[in-house]
């Protein structure tokens, strides 16, 4: 599937979760109600991006992140803020102009460890719960990230990307040299690297007290790539003597094609380590219960496929015995959290465009709801157990802190950043419908229409697919391809979830596996037929947009139909040979295609091979540093297009990854393709 973790260069880094020793504003500006207006790019950038919530140990407070963007810096930053889980005014609790987050409170309440760039390089700082001065915790050559502290507050773990080579030496040692060569690898005049094997590059990057590496040595102890990350992979043990994390025990060579991750135990004092589960896909996101007796975590079951389904895994501390929490439970298992009892499981999960929270006890196959509809994660459990806190967010509102408890009664908003914000700003509501895909599957489509929807009027139609493929619109909010921006420009607005789609059960999923322009092509074009038939499109005035898989379907459209009077690709996937030479995960492509060499039909569905029969204006869209989709993809696409005379641009970042997240480029992003479908679309 197609986040972003820290570099990775294989022939000489691997990432360590490590052990450090501690000795001891919102938007104002509103407008009048009667004075509502639509949506604008800027707004995307004046919202405030809510997300971590955490909840303090005494129950009364949640800490969470707050992120704003910086046009005029061209870049973002994130400060940590605390609010009453009662309800109550926020308080900033800090204030850098770089990046503050990924707050943890102390087991005593008293403070709150977290991980900042303020200085430079990401260092992890501790701060007073009640505020004050910060105090720096590492100094790390090679960083510090995702501080998790031990249940006696005495240990923190976290990460940082060593050189594998001098991870066995003491810490004073291998810092010095660490530093070495990072400095000799930064001022060189020499910027050549040499590479013996894979995952070279990787989406989009090539204390008081020493912190001691528990897990030296050529592995990383967090999952090789984010698709398999679920966000701290690694906890204590209830009473710290332990620490569970994932890493895989695939040959290093082997790494880019496998998916095998296991769960390791070490132990904190001696660093003896033990491999604990020994499935053959991937298991991952290990967490305790609180009375030690288990460690449940997430498993797929299928080696090489990153998109089959993840199950709640409980494995007993004392049998060394292993069962499935949710055998029949046919949808992903998200982030978790334990009750204090030990008893019951708190998970965010898909179900049909929407992410609802569920619970499910440590008996098994009873998983149900607790929180419905729109998309909500992050959940973090009251130490008493009676409160659950979590983001949530809905296609018309960005993120907020919600809370509910845990049987979800008492539902309703913690904070209220963007309230003043949107209050001006006049959106529609989407809408949800299904039609018959291929075979006479259902299939689920959000349409979202222009503020002020005239339904006598016709309306000109873009019509969306969406990357993964194993991926799905849900109705949540987005600050790359905003469906509200969009239909703000006078736009329909359609977002089908065809075979691939997750939230719609496993088998689902499976169908586009191997059948990229199938069945999936017959759900996207049966999507357009139900489209047309309504009176407010504008069949004359269609236009059809994606990004890396969308973007895939893009070239597919390019040689397959003539329904679209322009089509908009961002960095996808057009010739299925480059594609598998140069992306960097290789699982993906050699499970969704097969191995070139070994695979007859490998690239029957390759756009390339059509070319003869392109013919619609294009804008392509493509940046440098994406390692995902290459961008020898989208320049080929490009070639071939201007080669045979078809209208087409190409908007390039040499400075952006598979997705456009500074400031200043989503605004060059949102203005080019605007102007672009408003040349084809607009009278």
């Amino acid at each position: 599937m197609f986040q972003k973790p820290l570099p990775t260069d294989h022939s000489k880094v691997a990432r360590d979760a490590f052990l450090c020793v501690l000795a001891a504003a919102c938007f104002t500006g509103g407008f009048a109600a009667d004075a509502r207006r639509a949506l604008e790019f800027d707004d995307l950038l004046r919202a405030q991006r809510l997300s971590d919530p955490q909840i303090s140990p005494d129950g009364k407070s949640v800490a969470y992140v707050i992120t704003r963007s910086d046009k005029v810096e061209n870049k973002t930053d994130s400060d940590i803020w605390l609010v009453p889980l009662a309800g109550g005014e926020p308080r900033q609790l800090t204030a850098s102009p770089k990046h503050d987050r990924h707050p943890r409170w102390s087991p005593d309440g008293k403070w709150i460890v977290f991980e900042s760039n303020r200085g430079g390089a990401f260092q992890l700082y501790l701060i007073a719960a009640d505020g004050g001065e910060a105090r720096q915790l590492t100094t790390i050559s090679t960083e510090a990230t995702q501080p998790v502290w031990s249940p006696d507050g005495r240990n923190i773990a976290f990460v940082s990307a060593v050189f594998p080579e001098l991870s066995e030496k003491p810490f004073k040692e291998s810092d010095e040299l660490n530093k070495k060569k990072l400095d000799e690898r930064e001022k060189g005049k020499v910027k050549a690297r040499v590479i013996t094997r894979l995952l070279y590059r990787h989406w989009d990057s090539s204390a008081d007290g020493a912190p001691r590496d528990l897990t030296p040595g050529d592995r990383d102890a967090i999952p090789t790539s984010s698709t398999f990350s679920a966000g701290d992979d690694f906890a204590f043990s209830p009473d710290g003597k332990k620490l569970a994390y994932t890493a895989t025990p695939t040959p290093a060579r082997e790494e880019a094609w496998r998916t095998n991750h296991d769960i390791y135990e070490v132990d904190v004092d001696t660093g003896e380590r033990r491999q604990i589960t020994t499935n053959p896909a991937a298991d991952a996101f290990p967490r305790y219960s609180n009375d030690g007796k288990w460690i449940a975590y997430r498993a797929q079951s299928r080696a090489g496929f990153e998109a089959d389904r993840w199950q709640l895994m409980l494995y007993d501390r004392a049998t060394a015995k292993t069962r499935s929490l949710t055998p029949d439970f046919d949808s992903w298992v998200e982030t978790f959290v334990w009750a204090p009892n030990s008893k019951t499981i708190y998970f965010d999960a898909e179900e049909k465009a929407a992410k609802p929270l569920w619970s499910v006890t440590i008996v098994g196959n009873d998983a149900h709801k607790v929180v419905d509809k729109a998309v909500n994660g992050e959940a973090a459990l009251s130490p008493d157990g009676t409160t659950l806190v979590f983001a949530r967010q809905t296609m018309s509102r960005p993120a907020e802190i919600y809370r509910a408890t845990a049987g979800g009664g008492d539902f309703r908003p913690v904070t209220r950043a963007n309230d003043a914000l949107f209050a001006g700003i006049d959106m529609s509501e989407p809408e949800s419908v299904s039609y018959s895909g291929a075979g006479g599957a259902p299939i689920q489509m959000w349409i979202v229409k222009p503020p002020g929807f005239d339904p006598a009027k016709a309306y000109p139609l873009v019509f969306w697919v969406h990357g993964g493929p194993q991926g799905a619109f849900m109705d949540a909010w987005s600050y790359r391809w905003n469906a509200q921006l969009w239909s703000a420009q006078g736009y329909v607005v359609a977002m089908p979830n065809p075979r691939g789609s997750t939230g719609f059960g496993q088998s689902f999923v499976d169908e586009i596996s191997h059948d990229w322009s199938g069945k999936v092509f017959e759900d996207l074009m049966a999507g357009l037929s139900y489209l047309e038939k309504q009176r407010y499109v504008d069949t004359k005035r269609m236009a059809a947009a994606g990004a890396s898989y969308g973007g895939y379907m893009m070239n597919w459209f390019q040689g397959h139909t003539d329904k679209f009077k322009t089509l908009v690709t961002h960095c996808g996937v057009f010739n299925f040979w480059t594609m598998h030479g140069t992306t960097d995960e290789l699982w993906f492509d050699e499970w969704e295609h097969g191995i070139p060499w070994e695979t007859p039909d490998f690239d029957r569905s390759s756009p390339h091979r059509f070319a003869a029969n392109f013919k619609t204006p294009n804008l392509i869209i493509h940046n440098e540093l994406d390692f995902r989709v290459p961008l020898s993809d989208g320049l080929s696409l490009f070639t071939v297009l201007q080669r045979k005379g078809v209208p087409s641009k190409l908007l390039y970042f040499p400075d952006e990854g598979h997705w456009v997240l500074k400031p200043q480029n989503s605004e060059l992003w949102h203005k080019t393709v605007f102007e672009w479908l408003a040349e084809y679309l607009k009278p």
